[in-house]
């Protein structure tokens, strides 16, 4: 009986998290199926998917990817899914307000629940909407991610922007402890 080697070197779990509707799931979808969820239901409890990153070193990653519903009701069954999280995206959208001042609660969540050294990377999600729309100021998103020590990228699931770039950086951070050190 012979043994097939698999597609990836590591394994990495990947947790999305942040308020209803900000576009986690379309973020997975879009990393996953390279397509935009044009009319998305509310996640009830957990959606999976994965996907492989390929490194300059030839190693590969594979991302599980856990999107966690957002609403309230759900909140304490989905804390359970941060355990053995590498890696977070703390998602908010760029034109609600109330999304990213929730952020503190959410990030208070995931560094109690994941893992020690998980990286954690803030995602301004519809960058794509016109700016008289923004609600967030990128400099104050900025300013919030540094002073959390978070990645930050603003993306769009719609257009694809930074989604694969946000993934990537959060597997591949120097901090990131769960990859064998050089």
């Amino acid at each position: 009986m012979s043994s097939t080697r698999p597609s990836w070197d590591y394994i990495l779990k990947f947790i999305i998290i942040g308020d209803a509707s900000v576009g986690k799931s379309s973020l997975l979808v879009r990393l996953t199926e390279d397509r935009f969820l044009v009319d998305s239901d509310a996640t009830i409890g957990i959606e999976f998917g994965s996907h492989i990153i390929s490194l300059e070193s030839g190693e590969r990653l594979k991302l599980q990817v856990w999107d966690t519903a957002g609403s309230e009701q759900f909140r304490s069954i989905t804390r359970s899914y941060y355990k053995g999280a590498a890696g977070c995206l703390l998602v908010y959208d760029v034109t609600s307000r109330d999304t990213f001042d929730h952020l503190p609660s959410w990030l208070h969540d995931v560094r109690e629940q994941a893992e020690e050294n998980a990286t954690i990377a803030l995602v301004g999600n519809m960058a794509d909407r016109k700016a008289d729309e923004h609600a967030v100021p990128k400099e104050e998103a900025e300013r919030f991610a540094a002073e959390n020590n978070l990645l930050f990228f603003e993306t769009s699931a719609k257009t694809g922007e930074n989604v694969v770039d946000v993934f990537t950086a959060a597997a591949i951070r120097p901090t990131n402890n769960h990859l064998p050190q050089p």
